[in-house]
């Protein structure tokens, strides 16, 4: 029975000392990973699409497959931004932090761009980011993008009501929380006083109003559409009376549809940083005799959207429209959102990018922009 027992005993032991001999010969041909290692390396995180990615713990190079992600990155943690997904005109550079002005253009995976990815992957990014609003389109998109490129891709939840929890989900991701936080307050404030005080405009005094895009100002975006989500959210009227079309969106129009809308005002877009000749719209609509009969043009309600860094109302939907909301609220209805707009820009310049603005640039920010222009 003892010599039965003993046995049973060595054969186990011989057993343990075989394995502990092929687990240390294994170490000395793979690097095995420990849970304790992994959790210093790397951490699994859910983002807004309610996917499950395994990213860096510390993150240092950032790059977003469009534009509104990137100016998110920009406000938030320009140090981690490694490249533009456009090239941006010299005098929009001006509000640009002069070490960031020069960052290539990589381009990305937006509209019809490409994005230069031999470059890119020579930057070798931690992170993509995917901003916008969230879809299956979306998704679809940060997965492929994600097998292709073998860089994890997160998606978040850019809406304009939503840019709060985007900068405090960001500010967690990349490790700068008490920024995120200052700007998350900022962005739940404006939205939520904007809010309340849209409710308290009468339908019989809401605007109607025409958003021009396109090099003659025949292209434009309905309610409902993300490329008017500001005009919406401050309580306007859109006029145009066509499908909302998705990506890009601008659906061509007539002037003879403009002239059956005959808008109480019209907003011109330039297209900024992102092509278009500056004023271009805005000349052509105020100059042009055809639009002459247009109750906007009538009465001098023709405004040209700021854009400078990037456009205030739409192109690249991002958290630019936030001192956009501001704008054109105060814009459309000065009785009931009583914002000294200069301090506002000037606030929302210092606090998002990084900029003191003079008097003289508030100026010219604005110069055709609010009332009493033409």
């Amino acid at each position: 029975m003892f010599e039965k027992s003993m046995s049973v005993r060595l054969i186990g032991l011989f057993t343990v000392l075989i394995f502990a001999a092929v687990s240390f010969t294994g170490c000395g041909n793979q690097r095995v990973i420990t849970d304790s290692n992994m959790a210093e390396e790397s951490r699994l995180i859910v983002d807004h699409a309610g996917r499950s990615v395994t990213v860096p713990v510390e993150i240092s190079k950032v790059f977003s497959i469009s534009p509104v992600g990137m100016i998110l990155m920009y406000t938030l943690a320009p140090e981690k931004l490694v490249a533009w997904n456009f090239t941006i005109a010299s005098e929009h550079k001006e509000f640009i932090l002069p070490q960031y002005r020069d960052l290539p253009d990589l381009g990305g995976w937006y509209a019809n761009k490409t994005c230069n990815t031999e470059e890119l992957l020579k930057i070798n990014p931690d992170l993509f980011i995917s901003c916008g609003a969230v879809d299956k389109t979306s998704i679809s998109l940060a997965e492929r993008i994600q097998q292709q490129m073998g860089i994890p891709v997160v998606v978040v939840n850019s809406e304009l009501n939503k840019l709060d929890q985007a900068y405090e989900f960001m500010g967690d991701l990349l490790g700068v929380e008490g920024r995120a936080g200052e700007l998350a307050a900022y962005c739940r404030s404006t939205v939520d006083d904007v809010a309340a005080k849209a409710k308290q405009i009468p339908g019989e005094k809401r605007l109607r109003v025409y958003y021009a895009e396109g090099n003659q100002g025949l292209e434009t975006d309905p309610a409902g559409s993300q490329h008017t989500e500001v005009l919406d959210f401050v309580g306007g009227i859109n006029v145009a009376d066509v499908p909302v079309k998705g990506g890009m969106g601008m659906t061509s129009v007539s002037l003879e549809q403009v002239l059956s809308w005959n808008p109480d005002v019209i907003l011109t877009a330039s297209m900024g940083p992102m092509g278009g000749e500056e004023g271009m719209v805005y000349n052509s609509i105020t100059a042009d005799p055809r639009w002459s009969t247009i109750k906007a043009v009538k009465e001098q309600r023709v405004y040209d959207i700021p854009d400078k860094p990037f456009n205030w109302f739409d192109r690249p939907p991002s958290v630019n429209r936030i001192i956009g909301v501001k704008w054109l609220a105060n814009l459309l209805y000065p009785d009931v959102y009583k914002y000294d707009l200069k301090a506002e820009v000037k606030d929302f310049f210092a606090k998002f990018y990084h900029h003191n603005l003079s008097d003289q640039e508030i100026d010219d920010l604005l110069a055709r922009s609010k009332a009493g222009v033409n």
